[in-house]
């Protein structure tokens, strides 16, 4: 059982390592707040979440205090609001956002998720108007976040949805120009996308969670680093074995704070995210636990085998510290976000192609990635189709979140302040790709599917 002794020995890790909770994240279920006339499904959203998270920030900063653990976002979820709009016969989509965005800043929330649409096998009522709504909801409003799943191992890849988010990814970042594109950083592509992740901007409340849950993701890469520093003359094994006993203290205390909001609220546990989460902070970086293995700089030949000896071991160390681990959980690497990862795109060492072989070994995929903002809208379908065949044949999820940088080219810089962090537009392979995206149609599912 755990106690508040359990946490003490984190203590250094807190005030010297840059430990935190990353995320505190309460996934609400909207599927009773449905009703054909849109307005007043946006009344009954609005007060569905108002009741249910007032108190999410209040308690969260109450542990907080009572702990010494910061907990840096109280974020909110919900049901993938197409499943909502399917009902109402509008094209007045936004509306949904506008309530989710009210009813954030009532109750006081960094970001909340969910205005998604789910289409790996086709498109249902609902889905095509949602999708098509995402660049206006995300240039009028700050704190929704949006993310499309376009397929899956069992589902394949729905390539006409592929397509029309190199379509919306475009518009987006158009819209949102004048702040840096902002708008591209809240919208998420996935492969497999999770029920119950609690991390932005891919956060959404599967259909298959309780009515309200309460989800936690924790963070530490700067505490992984620390430990490594001090593991000269290690092999792997024994690199292995000390990730996986720090990776056990940093879930621990994760699991105290997930069991001790859940109470406080009188809503379940859901889950511990064991993800590592970087930020753009210096010494919070998970480019720089790879290099501390011995790589000159992160990108460097070897990095996809010390990646998934730190995401392999990062599970394993994690799983028997919470009773109930899910989430993406492993190795998060997005470029902005991480101080380390800046630097190496910075010196010529990362690239977009290593980025991607990086991806089938870790927890999500091409994560955070400024490009060209003349890129085309079927070069980033291209991009979106490679990393989702990463995902359906390796039944892992796998995600885009790419923000073309209008009016920027190579080397130019975007800045999101934050956790969003900032940095370079990369290289993007400009060789055309129009035809392929054309064919449109359903990549069909693997042969590994096949499990019944």
């Amino acid at each position: 059982m755990l106690n508040t002794h359990d946490i003490l020995e984190t203590i250094g890790m807190i005030q010297n390592e840059n430990l935190d909770i990353r995320t505190v994240t309460m996934g609400i279920s909207l599927l009773d707040c449905v009703d054909s006339d849109i307005d007043k499904a946006c009344e009954n959203i609005y007060e569905k979440i108002v009741r249910m998270a007032s108190n999410l920030v209040p308690t969260c900063e109450s542990i907080e205090k009572e702990l010494g653990i910061p907990i840096i976002n109280k974020r909110v979820s919900v049901t993938p609001i197409a499943m909502l709009a399917a009902c109402c016969q509008t094209s007045k989509i936004v509306k949904f956002a506008l309530a989710l965005e009210k009813a954030a800043n009532t109750i006081g929330v960094n970001f909340i998720g969910g205005y998604s649409a789910l289409v790996q096998k086709g498109f249902a009522a609902g889905d095509y108007a949602l999708i098509e709504s995402i660049p206006e909801a995300l240039s009028i409003t700050d704190h929704v976040c949006s993310s499309v799943n376009i397929g899956s191992t069992k589902a394949g890849i729905n390539m006409d949805a592929v397509a029309m988010m190199g379509r919306i990814i475009r518009r987006t970042a158009e819209m949102t120009a004048d702040r840096d594109c902002i708008g591209a950083a809240k919208l998420v592509v996935f492969c497999n996308a999770p029920e119950d992740n609690p991390f932005m901007a891919g956060a959404f409340h599967g259909i298959g969670e309780p009515d309200c849950v309460i989800n936690v993701g924790v963070s530490g890469p700067g505490v992984v680093r620390a430990a490594l520093a001090k593991s000269d003359g290690l092999d792997f094994s024994g690199v292995a074995d000390l990730i996986k006993r720090t990776a056990f203290k940093i879930t621990r205390m994760g699991q105290l704070v997930a069991m001790k909001a859940s109470e406080r609220l009188g809503v379940p546990f859901g889950i511990v995210d064991l993800s590592l989460a970087p930020t753009p902070a210096v010494g919070d970086s998970v480019a720089h636990i790879l290099e501390e293995m011995g790589l000159e700089s992160c990108g460097a030949y070897g990095t996809t085998a010390a990646l998934a000896l730190l995401n392999d071991a990062v599970k394993k160390g994690g799983v028997m510290a919470s009773s109930h681990v899910g989430g993406l959980s492993g190795a998060f690497i997005p470029v902005t976000e991480d101080a380390g990862m800046i630097a190496a795109v910075r010196c010529g060492s990362l690239c977009l192609e290593k980025l991607e072989a990086m991806t089938a070994v870790c927890s999500v995929g091409l994560d955070m990635i400024n490009i060209p903002g003349d890129t085309s809208a079927e070069i980033i379908a291209g991009i979106i189709a490679d990393e989702a065949a990463i995902g359906m044949v390796n039944t892992k999820t796998t995600a885009v979140r790419l923000i073309p940088a209008i009016g920027k080219n190579v080397g130019d810089e975007l800045s999101f302040g934050g956790l969003l962090g900032g940095g370079p537009v990369m290289k993007v392979n400009t060789f055309r790709n129009d035809k392929f995206i054309a064919r449109g149609g359903r990549i069909p599912a693997p042969l590994q599917s096949l499990k019944n």
